[in-house]
């Protein structure tokens, strides 16, 4: 069992900068790749980044490519994800979630946890 806490969104002008946290409680965080999807108003959740175990694997979806940024502490049991050059279109509730395979996948299906979401909020 994995329960995940986003913090760090808030509002932004575009070009700006936020780092985003996901706290997660229990022993076996290490053991799960994580991801981050958003959701805007009016629209599907979609991935954003995703991270393995290790940290050694990133992916990213074409959109924030080069502009965000996923990292992980397994010792503080924590993931990240550093946004920046930030645009309106970015604004949305963001999530982070824990997959506990091992192999690479994009789709909100797979993954098993999720937290609260931490809405960003960017004005042109």
């Amino acid at each position: 069992q994995v329960q995940l806490v986003e913090s760090g969104g808030g509002l932004v002008q575009a070009g700006g900068s936020l780092r985003l946290s996901c706290a997660a409680s229990g022993h076996t965080f290490s053991r799960y790749a994580m991801g981050w999807f958003r959701q805007a108003p009016g629209k599907e959740r979609e991935f954003v980044a995703r991270i393995s175990w290790s940290g050694s694997g990133t992916y990213y979806a074409d959109s924030v490519k080069g502009r965000f940024t996923i990292s992980r502490d397994n010792a503080k049991n924590t993931v990240y994800l550093q946004m920046n050059s930030l645009q309106p279109e970015d604004t949305a509730v963001y999530y982070c979630a824990a997959d506990a395979s091992v192999a690479v996948r994009f789709s909100e299906a797979y993954y098993e946890y999720w937290g609260q979401g931490t809405q960003v909020t960017v004005s042109s």
